[in-house]
């Protein structure tokens, strides 16, 4: 990665483990493609009662922003049950297994371009 790798929190304490994680999940991209640029974290949790008593039960929302060259992946999970990503763990890895759908395919586009510009030379 040419950027270190950027992981944000909002609307809850930091946390080392859930940092450790996420940077175990963007090592695991990068043994997909060392091509990566940047990568921005960002994880929410947003609060209905505005009482700092009452956040359990509340949704996670991972944002990922991967960049690669010449062009940018994005992956924004607002879990439309709010009971789907209670857990800080599910969340991180639902949205890192679609970062990583996103990112073959991406490789794989690249790789097709390649071959055609290959064959046309």
């Amino acid at each position: 990665m040419q950027v270190p790798v950027q992981i944000s929190f909002h609307g809850l304490e930091h946390s080392d483990a859930v940092e450790e994680r996420v940077r175990e999940k963007v090592a695991k991209l990068e043994q997909f493609s060392k091509d990566l640029v940047s990568c921005r974290v960002v994880i929410e949790q947003h609060h209905k009662n505005t009482s700092n008593q009452h956040h359990k039960g509340e949704p996670y929302h991972i944002t990922i922003n991967l960049s690669v060259p010449g062009d940018e992946l994005v992956v924004k999970r607002d879990p439309k049950d709010p009971h789907v990503h209670e857990d800080i763990g599910v969340a991180i890895r639902d949205a890192f297994q679609s970062m990583e759908q996103q990112l073959k395919t991406w490789i794989g586009k690249q790789r097709e371009n390649d071959r055609t510009a290959h064959k046309s030379a």
